[in-house]
């Protein structure tokens, strides 16, 4: 991959004072080439490399499901660090708004399908929660114009219950630990569909917000402009040329006409001064 100039990536390509943080009006000016981003790609090649370690050999052989899972791992460490490296050093960027979800879809995604192949995890749970995190990200997409609904506390929660239950189901587990895990990815499950309803009530409510405010807004500007329009002094053309020409000669007449008189350090403005200054206010 070439090297693509900081502009394309939305900036000059400022680096990050050292020991402390950059404004927030940096955020538009980080390099592609960032940590973050840098972590985000490693999560998309590990992905691939984590679906040829865990079919290798037939897809049940533990050491090479040890080393599967080490991959998965690695991809799921990436994605706690590479989101908060981005916010809090202002490395954000378009590729990094785009490149993040994928690559965490994509690890999920391989993990929970792989092990449906291989008939270690049931398709109900696959299909349960790659619909959840596909209409979650399509509804984004919906409201995007509107707002950006955040990451919330339940949501990371998901992230993490998920992680953890398909880290255990890539390994060789038997006994205790094997019923241990089907609990866990009962709970992932439960986590997802119920972050999956707040979600949806969010962007609706976040939508029908941003309608209302917009439908507001366009009411003030019309009515502004129905004042502006029916005033006395909004004249077209000529006649406003006119009003302009007759207001700018009585301020001159007045102006040469005016006398001020200076007494005991008091200044007292005649009356042809004022008929300037109502002229002026008056266009």
């Amino acid at each position: 991959m070439t090297g693509a100039p900081a502009s394309a990536a939305g900036g000059s390509g400022a680096k990050p004072v050292r020991g402390g943080k950059l404004g927030t009006a940096a955020v538009n000016q980080a390099s592609l080439w960032n940590i973050a981003n840098i972590l985000t790609m490693v999560r998309l090649l590990l992905v691939p490399g984590f679906v040829l370690l865990l079919f290798h050999n037939g897809g049940y052989d533990p050491v090479w499901r040890s080393f599967a899972w080490a991959a998965f791992a690695i991809a799921m460490i990436t994605d706690l660090f590479d989101g908060h490296l981005a916010r809090a050093y202002n490395l954000v960027t378009d590729f990094g708004k785009i490149a993040d979800p994928i690559a965490d879809k994509a690890i999920m995604g391989a993990a929970l399908v792989s092990l449906s192949v291989l008939g270690d995890l049931p398709w109900w749970i696959t299909g349960v929660i790659l619909a959840r995190e596909l209409g979650i990200t399509l509804m984004r997409f919906w409201v995007i114009r509107h707002a950006v609904i955040p990451a919330s506390r339940g949501g990371k929660l998901k992230t993490l219950a998920q992680g953890t239950a398909a880290g255990m189901y890539v390994l060789v587990l038997t006994g205790p630990l094997a019923t241990l895990r089907f609990w866990m990815m009962m709970v992932a499950v439960v986590l997802t569909v119920v972050t999956g309803l707040d979600y949806v009530r969010q962007a609706v409510v976040l939508r029908r917000r941003s309608l209302a405010a917009e439908r507001a807004a366009i009411g003030r500007t019309t009515e502004a402009l129905n004042e502006a329009a029916g005033s006395p002094g909004a004249g077209a053309g000529a006649g406003a040329g006119a009003a302009d020409a007759s207001a700018s000669g009585v301020t001159d007449a007045g102006v040469s006409g005016a006398a001020v008189r200076v007494s005991g350090g008091s200044t007292a403005v005649e009356p042809a001064v004022r008929a300037r200054d109502g002229a002026e206010a008056e266009r």
